[in-house]
Parts: structure tokens; sequence; C-alpha cells
């Protein structure tokens, strides 16, 4: 499963940049514009709400399992998630909590 997992978190990672960074090189680092795309309508601002509140939730759980389960890296999951997304950040961490099985 850790390289299902570690295949997974991959592709979430890139899939996803793969969609921002030729918008990024479109745009630059125009906050106002990223927040009315996100605002843009009702469908939009759903997704982003949901990810925003799934992404809280994984690193609320991250943090806590981590430290029950004393899974080492687990930090990289989280920077991962909130620079990437839940796409990366979960995947990423459930393939550590596999390694971490393994010792």
């Amino acid at each position: 499963m850790k390289h299902f997992y570690l295949t997974c978190s991959l592709l979430g990672a890139f899939i996803p940049l793969a969609v921002f960074i030729p918008w990024l090189v479109d745009n630059g680092v125009a906050i106002e514009l990223f927040y009315q795309s996100v605002i843009a309508n009702p469908i939009s601002l759903f997704a982003w709400l949901d990810v925003i509140i799934a992404a809280l939730a994984l690193i609320v759980f991250i943090v806590v399992d981590s430290k029950k389960h004393q899974v080492s890296g687990y930090q990289l999951a989280i920077l991962g998630t909130c620079c990437v997304g839940v796409s990366f950040g979960l995947p990423y961490y459930l393939h550590l909590k596999c390694i971490n099985d393994k010792r």
C-alpha cells in the first residue's frame, strides 16, 4: 500500500499544480484576481469551502494521529496540504503511516 499512497500523493501534487502553475504564469501573484475567481460563482465557492474544511480536518487529524502513533515526517504532509492541497497531504500522510507501521 505504501507505493500506492506514494503514487497518489505524487499525482495529487502534479495534477493540481499542472493547472495552477500556468494560471500563475499568466496572471502572476494576483491575490485579488485569485480571490475573485474563488467567489466568481456558487460552484467555485462551494468547491473552495469544501477544500478548506477538508484541509483543516486533515491537519488536525495528522497532528493528533502522528503523536498517537509516533509518525515521523508528518510536518511535510501538513506543509503539502497547505501548499498543494488535500490531494497531496492525505495520501502522503498515509504513506508515512505505512512506513511507520513497518518499523
